[in-house]
């Protein structure tokens, strides 16, 4: 990516293209059942098809972005997803339905890749990631309102993705063409912060595998659990979409003066909380109030992740992967939810992706604290001993813009060696010691001047 950050919008509208396919899994899912003749593990698998191709196109992207520049490859994907998604819908046969949904979740894939390395060279990673969730939230819910009112099977969902990938296609034209040819910076490099960021990788595969696992049978649960009818349900996915909105601008709001662990850590909490209040439902009230409550803390955590995943590295690496990484789990967890459904029931299955996510919360936050997730207060940064930089900063009066404000973001310190010169001793620096020395030493100075 250019050093210098484009508008992020247009990385808003690709991002939009790119995650719409996995916020409409559960109605995907669910038509994919009913009017294909597919049971529910078949179903499942269909969508794990679809998300592990957008999850291989990240892979295969990643820190290649740069390299080919982001118009290209964002094209080329809404191309694909258009193509494949639109074929989904117009076929009528499983296999082709099953071919085309594979072709455009790379399309998918394709495009969240070139928007997740945009996003990490934006000034502000976060403000933009919560910018794209709320643009996927708002078209997702707008889409759950519409679609059960229309009917058409398993059409209408896959011809409603085409259809957001067309609209997308103008604004690829502001987004950067490939790199320049000649002697610029290397396109390849060690990715830094490798521990951090495979322990967050992982950790987001198996929180995106939980969260997606409830998701992927959630208009099962309201069905055939709480026993609402389709429309209700739709109503209740829009609803929750919507207090997703709501999470994702206080997340833009609140921005960085929590840190990244703070929110990621106690949303994760909340969500598993949600998550066992969800799936033992009985009724509209509580099926609603799980349903609400977990959407409305989801994408503020996954924002922050995206974010502390931008952090790692400035051109996008382990944003890429990282996301791939979660693409994977997204993908595993129709199956996983389906499976744990089948054989143990909805209520048991809650328990066990509960106490999973509370888990995988652990070494996520851990990473947050680590890469500079914590908010800069009085006593929460020490350099070999020296004070608090923020404490001095309200203390003593320091000049505006020479210390970091309070709940700033921690910055990074790089330690830099500077090669020391050492002077050969000249001999005639060296005197005898005695009554004379005092003297002689004087009419050497004043000689050498």
């Amino acid at each position: 990516m250019s050093s210098r950050p484009r508008a992020a919008w247009p990385l808003v509208a690709v991002f939009t293209a790119g995650y719409l396919a996995a916020y409409l899994l559960p109605t995907i899912v669910g038509r994919l059942s009913v009017h294909l003749g597919l049971g529910t593990a078949r179903a499942g698998l269909v969508g794990s098809a679809l998300l592990l191709s957008s999850a291989t196109a990240g892979f295969v992207l990643a820190g290649r972005v740069e390299r080919l520049g982001p118009r290209r490859p964002a094209r080329v994907g809404l191309v694909l997803a258009a193509v494949g998604y639109g074929c989904a819908a117009l076929a009528g046969s499983v296999p082709l339905v099953v071919a085309g949904a594979v072709l455009g979740g790379f399309g998918s894939g394709t495009a969240t890749a070139v928007a997740a390395s945009g996003i990490a060279a934006q000034r502000d990673p976060h403000r933009t990631s919560s910018l794209g969730l709320l643009s996927v939230s708002a078209t997702a819910g707008a889409l759950y309102l519409t679609i059960p009112h229309l009917g058409g099977g398993h059409r209408l969902p896959f011809a409603s993705i085409a259809l957001v990938a067309l609209l997308v296609w103008p604004a690829t034209a502001r987004l950067g063409g490939a790199a320049p040819a000649g002697p610029a910076a290397p396109a390849t490099g060690r990715l830094p912060h490798r521990r951090s960021g495979l322990v967050l990788a992982g950790g987001m595969l198996v929180w995106s595998m939980a969260q997606n696992a409830l998701w992927g049978v959630s208009g099962r649960i309201g069905v055939g659990q709480a026993g609402l009818s389709e429309v209700a349900v739709g109503a209740v996915f829009a609803a929750a979409l919507g207090a997703g909105l709501l999470g994702v601008m206080g997340a833009g709001m609140l921005g960085a003066r929590l840190g990244r662990a703070v929110p990621i850590g106690l949303g994760t909490v909340i969500i598993a909380g949600s998550i066992v209040l969800s799936s033992s439902a009985g009724s509209l009230g509580s099926f609603a109030t799980g349903e609400i409550l977990w959407n409305t803390v989801y994408p503020v955590v996954l924002s922050y992740l995206i974010g502390l995943a931008a952090s790692l590295d400035v051109r996008g690496r382990w944003a890429v992967l990282a996301g791939s990484a979660s693409s994977v789990g997204v993908a595993c967890g129709p199956v996983l939810g389906s499976v744990l459904s089948e054989q143990a029931g909805y209520p048991v299955m809650g328990l066990i992706l509960g106490v999973v996510t509370l888990l995988v919360a652990a070494p996520v936050t851990a990473v947050a604290l680590h890469t500079g997730g914590r908010p800069l207060v009085p006593g929460s940064v020490r350099r070999r001993g020296g004070a608090p930089a923020a404490l001095l900063a309200v203390t003593t009066g320091a000049v505006p813009g020479a210390v970091p404000r309070l709940g700033a973001p921690e910055q990074a310190v790089t330690e830099i060696s500077l090669p020391v010169r050492r002077r050969r001793p000249v001999r005639a620096a060296f005197r005898t010691a005695g009554p004379g020395a005092g003297q002689s030493n004087a009419y050497a100075s004043t000689s050498d001047r």
